[in-house]
C-alpha cells in the first residue's frame, strides 16, 4: 500500500474512533453520589495549540426544577467562561459571556454548538490534542457542583468573533 493510503486509512480509522468517544460522557456530583440530575452526551472539545478552546455537546435535565450552571473550571485552561452567540449592532454574530448563566429547561436540554452557546476555554495551560480527555467541574446555582469529561476533536468550522475589547 502506499504512504498515501496509509495515511489516508490512518486518518479514517482515527476519525471513527474519535467519533464513538464523543457518543456519551460521565458525570459525577461531587461528593458521594450523582444527585444533579444533569446528563452529559456527545459532549467534545475543539483540539487546539494554543489560546482558547471549547466544549460542546447536550446537558439533559432530568429533574421537575430548572438547573442553572454558572460557572465552570478545568485544569486545561487558566478560566472557563458560558458564552452565548449573539448579533452585534451591525448583525455580525459575536461571542461574549453569558450573563446569569445557562439555564437548562425542567425535564429539557441545553445544547451547547460550534457557533453558538458553548463553554469557552481561555488561556490553555498545554495544547489540547484530538483523543485527549478533559475533565470539566461546573457549579451549579444552588451551591453544588458536576463533572463530566469529553474528548478532544479536530475541527475547524465556525469562525468565532469577540465582542470589542475581548
Amino acid at each position: 500500500m502506499t504512504r498515501r493510503r496509509w495515511t489516508t486509512v490512518a486518518l479514517l480509522a482515527a476519525a471513527t474512533f474519535l467519533a464513538a468517544c464523543g457518543s456519551t460522557t460521565t458525570q459525577t456530583q461531587t461528593g458521594d453520589e450523582d444527585t444533579s440530575g444533569l446528563e452529559f452526551t456527545d459532549m467534545w472539545v475543539k483540539s487546539a495549540d494554543e489560546g482558547m478552546s471549547a466544549a460542546f455537546g447536550t446537558i439533559v435535565n432530568t429533574t421537575d426544577s430548572d438547573i442553572t450552571i454558572v460557572s465552570g473550571t478545568s485544569a486545561a485552561s487558566t478560566m472557563v467562561e458560558l458564552h452565548e452567540t449573539v448579533a452585534d449592532e451591525t448583525g455580525t454574530m459575536v461571542m461574549r459571556e453569558k450573563d446569569g448563566g445557562f439555564v437548562i429547561p425542567a425535564g429539557g436540554e441545553y445544547v451547547l454548538a460550534p457557533g453558538a452557546n458553548h463553554l469557552m476555554l481561555m488561556d490553555l495551560q498545554t495544547p489540547i490534542l484530538a483523543g485527549d480527555e478533559v475533565k470539566f467541574s461546573l457549579d451549579l446555582d444552588d451551591g453544588s457542583s458536576v463533572e463530566f469529561t469529553a474528548p478532544a476533536k479536530d475541527y475547524t468550522g465556525a469562525d468565532e468573533q469577540y465582542m470589542p475589547g475581548e
